[in-house]
């Protein structure tokens, strides 16, 4: 018996097939070779084509059964995880009525801010967790004000995994994860937020049904099989946003616990059983994988917009023809500090970590005499970890403080410089293991269909890889640079000094 896992981000669509006895991972892939394309009609808007994510799943899917050498017919559940907060619109007939407003446009970020006023911020953190920000809701907002022709046609409106699974089994559902990523969910009255859809004026009948994150949504139907080159009939039997599943995939379940990536964007996540909120919503508290509401599990997620994003744009503009490890290989070359180089690594859309400011990736400090692009390399891995370090500040405050980092082999955590950098900052040791969100959105499907009795079997082939312990002298060498990184970032966004 295997298992099949996508992660559906905004760069491309990875898939794992696992074999649920062992756990063993089988085949990995992603499509496509280069990055999925992101549309910037206007400055600040970000969208994507559901249909580039259908092909590129089709794409993935052949790709790892060919490499797997396993019949379709041995694969008895499917898993999704997927790119938070966009937002999906369908017809009736299930048709896409506009391109997907993704997690990192920035085009609601005055209607949220506004709805955080007039719902009142009390209300809001004591209900949602968080300010309607510029989350999926808020997006929906944008479109009934600015599109109003086309939300009149709307029939439901759904998360980029939701409108994978419809494409897979025909159904239209969705989680209370999910929801409450997306601000549609009070967590005080347990169900869709009435006071929200009121504020906003939109019908109940938009939300999707409601169904559990690990049991069995739909099956998949002919056609997509067909597509797929699957058997039909398989369960889609798990659906995560992609932090909470990477936590997940991660066996970071229980209080206390920390997880991160540093993928395209940045993201601390750790889960709590408290409901303490950051008053000014920087970072953001949602149902996590396994929250019950007799059993409360909340993950607080710090996302940081611009990080591999800044590491990829270095590589096409400043080191063509240079794969990541020869860049990473420059970077080890240059001390730690950078010799004072400081990089914002901010330039990827409203950051919710510097209460929606829009800033953008600037550079400070540079000198001609001493600074070369091997400075660029390690100075833009220091700056990402620097903005990691602010966040995590935030989170403290929270009572969630990382003594233990646990995060995939994979991503900027593939960099000896970035990890090691990010462990002597934080003081936090830094664990990696041979694990992605893909394989994590198998490990569900092995629960939701019932191939796992418990969270420990569903963890077998789950291996600690490296440990990467803070070295304490590099550590003050950053916290030197890391103020003066700062007092930088202070100066172009003053106000986030006042806002503690």
């Amino acid at each position: 018996m295997n298992l099949l896992g996508y992660d559906l981000g905004s760069s491309s669509i990875k898939a794992s097939i696992l074999e649920a006895s062992t756990g063993r991972c089988l085949a990995a892939g992603s499509s496509p070779a280069t990055e999925m394309e992101i549309q910037a009609p206007k400055p600040g808007w970000a969208e994507q084509d559901p249909a580039i994510w259908w092909s590129n799943l089709v794409a993935v899917t052949h790709e790892v059964v060919l490499k797997s050498g396993i019949s379709p017919e041995s694969i008895a559940g499917i898993g999704i995880a997927y790119q938070m907060h966009g937002l999906v619109v369908v017809d009736r007939k299930c048709r896409v009525l506009r391109p997907a407003i993704i997690w990192c446009d920035s085009r609601a970020v005055a209607i949220g801010n506004k709805a955080f006023e007039d719902i009142g911020r009390d209300v809001c953190l004591d209900r949602f967790l968080n300010s309607p920000g510029n989350f999926t809701a808020a997006k929906l907002k944008w479109i009934q004000d600015n599109e109003p022709d086309l939300y009149a046609r709307i029939w439901k409106v759904m998360l980029p995994g939701d409108y994978a699974a419809m494409r897979m089994t025909g159904e239209v559902c969705t989680t209370v994860s999910g929801l409450s990523e997306g601000i549609f969910w009070d967590f005080k009255a347990n169900r869709v937020s009435e006071t929200l859809l009121a504020y906003f004026g939109f019908d109940r009948s938009l939300i999707p049904e409601v169904v559990s994150t690990f049991a069995e949504q739909g099956k998949l139907r002919d056609a997509p099989a067909g597509e797929l080159g699957l058997k039909p009939g398989i369960p889609v039997a798990y659906r995560a946003g992609d932090q909470p599943n990477n936590a997940f995939a991660l066996n970071v379940l229980q209080p206390g616990e920390i997880a991160a990536t540093a993928g395209t964007s940045g993201v601390i996540y750790g889960v709590t059983q408290t409901p303490r909120c950051d008053p000014q919503s920087r970072v953001n508290m949602f149902a996590h994988v396994n929250h019950q509401p007799e059993e409360p599990k909340f993950g607080v997620l710090l996302c940081i917009n611009g990080t591999g994003i800044l590491n990829s744009w270095l590589r096409k503009n400043m080191f063509p023809g240079l794969d990541y490890p020869a860049i990473n290989d420059l970077a080890a070359g240059i001390p730690s500090g950078s010799d004072g180089l400081l990089i914002l690594p901010f330039g990827n859309g409203a950051e919710r970590m510097l209460a929606n400011a829009e800033s953008s990736g600037m550079v400070s400090n540079l000198n001609f005499n001493v600074h070369d692009r091997g400075h660029f390399a390690r100075a833009a891995q220091e700056g990402i970890v620097f903005a990691f370090k602010y966040g995590i500040e935030i989170m403290e405050r929270l009572d969630l403080v990382p003594s233990v980092i646990r995060a995939g082999n994979t991503n900027m955590f593939l960099s000896p410089v970035f990890r090691q950098s990010l462990a002597d900052l934080t003081g936090a040791t830094i664990e990696l293991y041979n694990s992605d969100g893909s394989q994590g959105a198998a490990r569900g499907a092995g629960i939701g269909t019932g191939a796992y009795r418990s969270l420990s079997e569903a963890f077998s082939g789950l291996d600690r890889i490296l440990v990467v312990h803070p070295d304490a002298d590099r550590g003050r060498i950053l916290s030197s640079a890391y103020a003066n990184w700062l007092g930088f970032l202070e100066r172009q966004i003053p106000n986030i000094a006042a806002r503690g």
